[in-house]
């Protein structure tokens, strides 16, 4: 995002955000696609992990997509987290922006990503060195981010999701 519009500290005046007055015909596909992407990355680290510790572990599909689910939660709260502590925002604040901010969007993705990972014949019971196991992780994430960044576009336009974490960048 450009921040070398007008408005305070630097940061584009509101109507330049998506979600201030324009709703959802002018929350650009790049504006969503960023935030997805944002998203996206906590909730791969913990669903990699997750996906990672009960295939290693032997779990059955339940445990491990739960362990993933819960793991991808907290990432991507961990990761929005992080950039509104830099703003110096309590931490009590933090939590309630992030869980205001990702919450649609992570429970999405790993709807999709793990109805992927259970629907793909074979893959969480594949071991880790098995391309199928692999394979199917990354075809899950493409799927989350391809089928989340529409929702994601439509909550920015309008000023929710990941909109409320702008006035922390």
């Amino acid at each position: 995002m450009d921040h070398s519009g007008h408005g305070h500290a630097g940061h584009p005046g509101h109507d330049s955000h998506p979600g201030h007055g324009g709703g959802w015909s002018r929350t650009t596909w790049r504006t969503a696609a960023q935030a997805t992407l944002h998203c996206l990355t906590g909730c791969a680290v913990g669903e990699v992990l997750g996906m990672v510790i009960g295939t290693a572990a032997g779990l059955s599909n339940g445990p491990t997509v739960v362990i993933s689910i819960a793991l991808a939660f907290v990432f991507g709260y961990a990761l929005t987290m992080r950039g509104v502590l830099r703003a110096q925002v309590p931490v009590r604040q933090a939590l309630k922006i992030a869980l205001a901010a990702d919450t649609v969007s992570i429970a999405v993705m790993e709807v999709i990503d793990n109805t992927v990972m259970v629907g793909v014949p074979g893959a969480l019971n594949a071991g880790l060195g098995d391309a199928l196991f692999w394979g199917s992780l990354a075809f899950s994430l493409v799927a989350a981010f391809l089928l989340t960044t529409p929702v994601n576009r439509w909550m920015i336009g309008r000023g929710k999701g990941h909109a409320v974490v702008h006035a922390f960048h």
